[in-house]
């Protein structure tokens, strides 16, 4: 058997032999890791082939070239994550059986909700801010506990370091329910040193666009003009009208687009969590309950421009339905002689194309937007490592108009964000225009990036992501209408085709201009590729010297070092930049590197002082009490399962790492390196205990997201 480097001898505390069965990873001196022991079953040798090979021929085997003293057995485990997946699996098949025997009704899941509610573990805000039971203005009716010593009592013990509202002037908004509240000294946070910037966060989802958006009330004044001149409102009726004689519980249509539902965890900021205390209303999660109370009565007989169409006032109040429908009368018997000239002279004032506010993306750093890894925290840790654009996760169209607040907290933005986009996804012109209307007048960004892309099998089955790629004449009706609907500079997101093989975005490049798009990302994959073989470059190259000047294209794919980056730029000087996806996932100084033009030999401490920030951006972002510390967790972990895959410089024997390698079972430098490079989803929480305390009882993870083969079977 092969023996470890010298060095581990000694941190170790003892060499491994032909009998040792498993290797027991204790703690070094100068990193304080949890007093857990991590068992590596360690039965199998050394893999002959990548000892025996060549660099070039482990190179062109898509092996990492690690250096051979770094090399160990691999470990053999009963699954990729260990026990943990194991539990997983057994938790599943047990929920299932009990969810087929016992199926619970809506009527009963509410009265668990709010059962719960009551309980002493969900105190209620004010209260615990303040830590008064008077403080609440809603008194017995508030849906919260208001038991101190009982919270008290089941509270977890508190998290070693300062509350991460610290830097504030104002006290912690947690109060005592923060897992920092040890630290808080006469209700503000002690050790106030020197008060910093202050950070806030934007685009939340206002409480009375929420409540117009669930009874579809909201005025989309400028979409559906928009649509009215492009002859597209018509469509939207004849849909109005099929969803009408269809039955109220079996509707998962909105605006004539068909809603995506989605069981994934999505990222849930603060305007999704019960910062207020509020009185025992409908909640959110209620609403399909009351639905028939909330909806308003529908008419088969009025268009879908006409009975969404509330005048909202400059101040924010409505008008009522009977003076509304009044007025609208009236208006539409005025009107109506003279819609036709009307539409001819608001044609002539609109603006040009290449008047339209623009953005440049030349030679910027752009963070891709990542589904559940990009979250605000995430974006926050990039920025500070070099990031200049930065964009929110995918967010479905449906899923915003129907005031979803998990949606719409992929819509948040942070004031360190300079250059900040939010990415869509839909599959009708009307729904799309209606969403960048909406988020044009309740958000602040600087572009909106639609998604025609997206592999994901329920996106593509609903005529979404890279399905409209197959329909050339609806990617043109929705990008002349949102770009027709507001000012803000429309950008669009492709693959290379559907199908491998048959790539078609070369052909439509220079139309895509034309229709209104500000600039395009092209990632150099097919639908059906997923993310499997490399990107075709040369392919973006071609497209790229195809687009016509007034249109900015961007290429994506693979970009894993500041050489990947530069032979991009020099390969083809017509593209305007690179944008960063897996590369910034798993090493996100990919950044810092392309900016100082260097191979970054960074270490394990540097590595854990970036998760330390991520720990506290999270924190900042879900909050400090046990629900935000688990949400912070959640989504550590899953960044943790793309951050192992990173080789650190000094073990490589060629350089740069590339994203397609596969790395061998290797030993770090010390034992926070060993333990950042384990698989196991149980090194991975024993690396969030580092930073966010023990995790609770009966805790099990498993990565949501999972490597995709190459989808021939499906597409053929």
């Amino acid at each position: 058997m092969k023996q470890l480097p010298p060095h581990f001898t000694g941190e170790f505390g003892h060499t491994m032999d032909e009998s040792s069965s498993e290797v027991e990873v204790k703690v070094s001196e100068d990193v304080s890791l949890p007093n857990t022991e991590v068992a590596v079953s360690d039965t199998s040798p050394l893999n002959t082939e990548e000892v025996h090979l060549t660099q070039e021929e482990l190179v062109a085997k898509a092996i990492a070239p690690v250096k051979r003293e770094y090399l160990r057995p691999r470990p053999v485990r009963p699954s990729s994550n260990g026990a943990i997946d194991v539990r997983v699996s057994e938790q599943k098949s047990i929920s299932s059986n009990v969810v087929t025997e016992n199926k619970k009704s809506k009527r009963q899941l509410k009265r668990e909700r709010r059962q719960e509610q009551k309980s002493s573990l969900h105190i209620c805000p004010e209260v615990a801010k303040t830590g008064t039971v008077s403080s609440c203005r809603y008194g017995d009716n508030c849906r919260f506990s208001h038991d101190l010593e009982a919270f008290k009592a089941q509270k977890p013990a508190d998290l070693e370091g300062n509350c991460p509202f610290a830097s504030l002037e104002k006290p912690c908004p947690y109060g005592v329910a923060c897992r920092f509240s040890g630290s808080h000294k006469d209700g503000a946070p002690a050790e106030t040193l020197g008060v910093q910037k202050m950070s806030y966060e934007m685009n939340g989802l206002n409480k009375d666009v929420q409540k117009l958006l669930w009874k579809n009330k909201m005025c989309f004044s400028r979409a559906d003009a928009q649509l009215k001149c492009l002859g597209l409102s018509g469509q939207a009726k004849s849909k109005s009208k099929t969803i009408e004689t269809k039955n109220e519980s079996d509707q998962d249509v909105l605006n004539g687009s068909i809603v995506c539902h989605e069981d994934n965890d999505k990222e849930v900021g603060d305007s999704d969590k019960a910062t207020d205390c509020t009185p025992e209303v409908p909640s959110e999660q209620d609403m399909d309950v009351q639905s028939d109370d909330l909806r308003p009565q529908k008419k088969a007989k009025i268009p879908v421009d006409e009975n969404c169409c509330f005048s909202e006032v400059d101040n924010g109040s409505t008008l009522s339905g009977n003076d509304f429908e009044e007025n609208n009368v009236k208006s539409e018997a005025e009107t109506k002689p003279s819609d036709t000239f009307l539409t001819e002279t608001d044609m002539s004032l609109k603006l040009h194309p290449r008047e339209k506010k623009l953005i440049d993306f030349g030679g910027k750093l752009y963070l891709a937007p990542l589904t559940t890894v990009g979250n605000l925290p995430f974006r926050r840790v990039c920025r500070v490592l070099g990031a200049d654009i930065t964009c929110g996760e995918m967010a479905m169209c449906t899923n915003l108009l129907q005031g979803q607040a998990s949606e719409w907290a992929l819509l948040r933005r942070h004031s360190s964000e300079d250059l900040f986009g939010v990415q869509i996804c839909g599959a009708y012109p009307d729904t799309i225009a209606r969403t960048i209307d909406l988020i044009d007048r309740e958000c602040t960004v600087d572009f909106i990036d639609i998604n025609m892309g997206c592999p994901i099998d329920i996106v593509v089955n609903r005529g979404a992501g890279s399905s409209l790629l197959t329909k050339p004449m609806r990617m043109k009706s929705i990008i002349q209408a949102a770009s027709g609907t507001v000012d803000t500079p429309i950008t669009v997101k492709v693959r290379t085709a559907y199908f491998e093989g048959k790539n078609r975005i070369d052909s439509l490049i220079s139309d895509i201009g034309q229709w209104g798009a500000t600039a395009v990302t092209i990632h150099g994959r097919s639908r059906q590729q997923r993310y499997s073989k490399l990107a075709n470059w040369d392919y973006i190259y071609q497209c790229t010297r195809k687009a016509p000047d007034s249109l900015q294209v961007l290429g994506n794919g693979d970009v894993f070092s500041h050489l990947d980056w530069n032979n991009h730029k020099s390969d083809c000087p017509e593209l305007s930049t690179c944008m960063i996806a897996r590369g910034a996932l798993i090493k996100p100084w990919i950044f810092t590197e392309i900016k100082e033009q260097r191979h970054w030999d960074i270490s394990s401490t540097e590595r854990l002082n970036i998760l330390k920030d991520f720990a506290h951006f999270g924190l900042e972002h879900w909050g400090s009490d046990n629900k935000g510390v688990e949400t912070t967790r959640h989504f550590l972990l899953e960044w943790l399962s793309y951050t192992h895959r990173y080789i650190p410089v000094g073990l490589l024997d060629v350089i740069p790492q590339k994203l397609n390698w596969r790395a061998p079972s290797y030993f770090g430098r010390n034992d926070l390196e060993t333990l950042m490079a384990s698989e196991s989803a149980a090194d991975w929480i024993r690396i969030s205990e580092m930073l966010l305390g023990k995790v609770p009882a009966g805790f099990t993870f498993a990565p949501k997201h999972k490597s995709n083969a190459y989808d021939s079977a499906e597409n053929g």
